[in-house]
């Protein structure tokens, strides 16, 4: 179900807000406003609707973790199909004990990655991030070779480079390979926090990983593996694996649960405002966390009401353009209403 998204940017403007419109969930009427915006707080949340829009409506302060995977502006239109190969005579295709197959392309996702002022596109986005930054939070900003150096830039002047905290490389070995350079096999990720003297890193919380010479190292060592560093060895979604959703650009969960892990608590509030897929609400849903996503790209949307369908504590809302307008005067309450 999508309903319109109303405010929860703080108890001042609820309260407004409820007092001039009486426009309100009818279940939510006989409550007080405290206990409103308690139920508010424990939802998961899928926003359908421009993320700076949606960013102002949030209370400052508020969230603990942000991890954003936004266009790369590759100048690209990115696409991912989704294909079933199923045995066929006279198939195209020779796999296992000489069987013929043929593929079926059951559909196609796609958007254009390209921006004339990109920076210009997520400066504002970033104000807005650092403002709902909880005191103690901090952001991962995900991106990669072309616009990653820029972008750095930008991350400083808004957050200081003073906090900067660390330049992850994920590194993954699929997929084509050129023969005029060397191919091109990782992404970037820039750490920040709101403020460096007051972050959070559950060092104990990480899931150890394999050394890659044990025998270098002593056996306990070697049976309770290392903390990762900087550099993020990984493979992508696979095109055939359970995880994929056919969304291009898709982020592998073992990634985004690192980062939960690593940078916030259970029941802590995070956010992905670049939302794609969903992965981060799944990483966070798994690991205890609350979430907000928002995307406005539809079919973005559509693949993470598929995703989230067993999941009743995730709603889908739809936000207005008239959000950030003074709520008009009704002569009577209008209970239950609904978009």
């Amino acid at each position: 179900m999508v309903r319109t998204v109303a405010s929860q940017a703080s108890m001042t403007y609820l309260q407004t807000w409820y007092r001039t419109t009486g426009i309100f969930v009818s279940h939510f009427v006989s409550a007080s406003y405290s206990a409103i915006m308690s139920r508010m707080s424990r939802r998961n949340r899928v926003i359908h609707g421009d993320n700076l829009a949606a960013l102002k409506t949030l209370a400052p302060d508020s969230v603990a973790l942000i991890y954003i995977d936004p266009p790369f502006n590759t100048g690209k239109t990115q696409r991912r199909k989704r294909l079933k190969t199923v045995r066929a005579a006279g198939g195209s295709r020779i796999g296992f004990q000489g069987q013929n197959y043929r593929t079926i392309l059951l559909g196609e996702q796609r958007y254009a990655d390209q921006f004339d002022d990109y920076l210009g596109f997520l400066e504002p986005r970033l104000n807005e991030a650092r403002r709902v930054l909880a005191p103690g939070g901090s952001i991962y900003f995900h991106n990669d070779y072309r616009e990653v150096h820029y972008c750095k830039i930008l991350l400083d002047r808004i957050f200081g480079r003073e906090n900067f905290l660390n330049e992850i490389i994920w590194a993954y070995d699929y997929g084509a390979r050129t023969t005029k350079k060397w191919p091109t096999k990782h992404d970037t990720i820039l750490w920040y926090a709101k403020n460096a003297a007051n972050y959070i890193f559950n060092y104990d919380a990480i899931a150890r990983i394999p050394y890659m010479a044990p025998g270098l190292v002593g056996p306990e060592k070697a049976r309770r593996g290392k903390l990762p560093t900087d550099t993020w060895w990984h493979t992508i979604v696979s095109p055939t694996g359970k995880e994929k959703t056919g969304y291009p650009t898709q982020k592998p969960l073992g990634i985004l649960e690192r980062i939960v892990q690593a940078s916030s608590h259970p029941g802590d509030l995070v956010m992905d405002f670049f939302a794609g897929s969903g992965s981060f609400g799944e990483a966070a849903r798994r690991l205890g966390r609350r979430f907000i996503l928002i995307d406005s790209h539809a079919p973005a949307i559509r693949v993470m009401e598929r995703r989230f369908a067993r999941y009743p504590d995730v709603r889908f809302e739809r936000l207005r353009a008239v959000i950030s307008r003074t709520p008009r005067r009704h002569k009577k309450p209008i209970l239950g209403a609904r978009s």
